[in-house]
């Protein structure tokens, strides 16, 4: 166990998109609160769909509450799902700080719609945003620490920590291509984990459960605790395992899924084999497979959907 510092990201320079509201806004404060100098970066839309005129003001307003309270931070406006808008994201935290050291990914929108009613838009729309948004910025982030991992002749320091979803692990009927995106962002999580750790640079990818404006359908049941007790849903619960992530002392987690909310942290296993049949000669016959899977299937109870929620014990108020 490392030791405990209250600054445990001094003197590193983060970035965090889609940072001026919600978990982007709560984890942005939180690495500067420990220490790290932050780009706050958001297209600034007011739908969450991802519909209205580009503002400033909101990375702008986040960037002043960090500074306001004793932190470095400056705003950076624009769409990482946009290629040159990434790349001019990473060069600004390189230009005024010198170097990179992590990299937030969380921006995103919503376009839900069941499969059999959902836009080629509306899908295209969705992946763009959340998993070609994720690719854009660590690929730049990427060939940061490769460049100066061998100009250095030496590993350097590196944290990716990408957002993905229950909607990707427990299913979300009307949100194929949000659960979609959320998966290929854990691909994309294990792939770079093994590619970037060679210079020094860890992967993680967390599944958080806040309430935002992205979730105020998910969680409309669960309302504010009005007794004083703990919000579980407080996005500000979720930043301090981002915080955790981004510090020396988790070096050793990379390609590592956690679901966080409130008090809890949950360590998600790679998918395991549950069951395993062989054919008694060279190659499966259709009749064979009948003969093996379809009794294995009718043994098992039938496939429930179920709210991820609570599953980790998390109750309707």
């Amino acid at each position: 166990m490392s030791a405990p510092t209250e600054r445990p990201l001094d003197g590193l320079t983060a970035i965090v998109t889609g940072a001026a509201r919600g978990l982007g806004r709560a984890e942005a404060r939180e690495l500067a609160r420990l220490g790290a100098a932050v780009v706050v970066n958001d297209y600034g839309q007011p739908g969450r769909d991802g519909s209205g005129a580009a503002s400033a003001a909101p990375a702008e307003e986040t960037a002043e509450e960090i500074r306001a309270a004793g932190g470095e931070a400056v705003a950076h406006v624009g769409d990482v799902a946009d290629h040159d808008t990434a790349r001019d994201l990473v060069h600004q935290a390189v230009a005024r700080w010198g170097k990179l050291d992590i990299l937030v990914n969380n921006a995103g929108i919503l376009r839900d719609r069941m499969i059999f009613s959902m836009t080629e838009d509306e899908w295209d729309s969705v992946i763009r945003v959340h998993l070609k948004g994720h690719f854009n910025t660590t690929h730049f982030a990427a060939a940061h620490w490769r460049e100066r991992s061998k100009a250095a002749g030496a590993a350097v320091y590196g944290r990716i920590v990408n957002t993905s979803s229950e909607a990707f692990l427990a299913g979300s009927a009307g949100q194929p291509n949000y659960a979609a995106a959320k998966g290929g962002i854990v691909g994309l999580t294990t792939s770079s984990a093994l590619a970037l750790a060679k210079y020094g640079v860890t992967v993680n990818a967390i599944c958080p459960r806040a309430r935002t404006r992205m979730t105020e359908d998910v969680f409309a049941g669960f309302e504010v605790p009005r007794d004083g007790t703990l919000d579980p849903l407080a996005p500000e619960h979720v930043a301090p395992l981002v915080g955790y992530l981004a510090s020396p002392a988790a070096a050793r987690l990379n390609g590592q899924l956690l679901v966080v909310h409130g008090g809890m942290v949950a360590v998600i296993e790679r998918p395991k084999v549950a069951a395993q049949f062989d054919t008694a000669k060279d190659a499966f016959t259709y009749a064979e497979l009948d003969g093996l899977l379809t009794p294995y299937y009718e043994e098992r109870p039938p496939g429930e959907t179920f709210a991820a929620a609570e599953v980790f014990g998390l109750k309707r108020r």
